[in-house]
């Protein structure tokens, strides 16, 4: 009882105390590099508060934010099925997933030009990366799940002569559920990866914008508060899906 009671708390202070030592190293190299390179945390602390006080800087992260929630929509409304049809139709999937292997390796910033051609500047060429990037790793996942069920259980629904919304429900979801969570925690963090890389490339608009116009003109304060309020914002999605992603996981080994 007391060693579960206190695990939440040892976790919170491990996370105190990284936080603790990375900003004593971020302040040594800050000293080391000097303030042409590096704003102090101090510094950046200050200019993070000044941003998110500022009108024009909340229209930016309200444009990350749209640009995000849609591409992140559309990864699951379009990875979810290709990745479950993909690997109920075994030949299917073993022909393809090596394409998309392979695919997924090319670096998306050569596509520009294309992305630009298609959707032109703005929020259709952000969307197009957000997916670019974050698609094709849920759809393996996706696929590689739907392997790993049983044939035995997909054999006795055809027996069954089931609907395919009730192998959907009845036996796929409940059978990969913690495999899709792993999926969307994967599929969000380079779907935001990919929103970053199109604002910063093909937008006048968004953190990516800001962050890329930062570098350019020198703003060595601006940058690094962007570029930490990414990593925050990053790091507690990514806790909160791989929180959700780990519960699942127990539950399903450990069923009560």
């Amino acid at each position: 009882m007391n060693r579960r009671a206190a695990h939440p708390w040892q976790q919170r202070a491990d996370v105190v105390l990284l936080l603790i030592v990375a900003v004593l190293l971020w302040q040594g190299i800050y000293r080391v590099a000097g303030a042409s390179a590096l704003s102090s945390p101090l510094e950046t602390a200050a200019t993070l508060l000044g941003l998110l006080r500022s009108p024009i800087f909340l229209v930016h992260l309200r444009a990350t934010g749209s640009a995000l929630a849609l591409s992140f929509a559309l990864t699951i409304v379009l990875g979810l099925p290709l990745g479950l049809a993909l690997g109920l139709r075994r030949f299917a999937g073993e022909v393809f997933e090596p394409i998309l292997a392979s695919l997924y390796t090319i670096p998306k910033v050569t596509l520009y030009p294309v992305v630009l051609a298609l959707f032109g500047l703005g929020l259709g060429a952000k969307v197009a990366f957000g997916v670019m990037h974050g698609i094709i790793p849920v759809v393996l996942i996706t696929l590689n799940a739907v392997r790993a069920i049983p044939p035995v259980h997909i054999k006795t629904a055809r027996v069954l002569r089931l609907t395919p919304w009730q192998v959907a429900t009845a036996i796929l979801l409940p059978a990969i559920l913690p495999e899709l969570c792993t999926s969307l925690r994967v599929g969000f963090s380079l779907t935001l990866l990919g929103v970053l890389v199109g604002e910063m490339f093909a937008s006048q608009r968004g953190l990516g914008f800001l962050l890329i116009k930062g570098i350019t003109t020198f703003d060595v304060s601006t940058s690094i508060a962007i570029t930490v309020l990414i990593i925050a914002f990053g790091a507690a999605s990514g806790a909160l899906l791989l929180a959700l992603d780990r519960r699942l996981h127990r539950r399903i080994s450990h069923p009560a």
